[in-house]
């Protein structure tokens, strides 16, 4: 017997990049940390986020992480997201920043 899944080749996705500025007063600081972990999470693909275009880049899924990339206002915060619902979850997370984490 041949098992079908075994010859297949891996799933692979081409990573998708954006950035945003980030306009809520106090930067990711902890409550938007957490928004953004939280909204990371209903997403299956790789979330990662930087500071910087070249990273490095920060499991935009671990809220203790985001925390510590400490961006002030006014940052321009990098996305790298790959996965099946990669283009809904640049969306949806570019969307969360521009909102200003519903605290601007």
């Amino acid at each position: 017997m041949h098992d079908v899944s075994a010859s297949r080749a891996p799933e692979t996705f081409v990573p998708l990049t954006a950035s945003a500025v980030l306009v809520n007063a106090v930067g990711l600081h902890a409550r938007p940390s957490v928004k953004l972990t939280q909204c990371a999470k209903r997403f299956a693909g790789a979330i990662d986020i930087a500071l910087a275009a070249d990273g490095p880049w920060t499991n935009a899924k671990s809220p203790v992480k985001v925390m510590r990339v400490k961006a002030p206002q006014g940052a321009m915060l990098y996305f790298r997201v790959a996965g099946p619902d990669a283009e809904a979850a640049l969306a949806a997370l570019l969307a969360l920043v521009h909102d200003g984490f519903g605290e601007a």
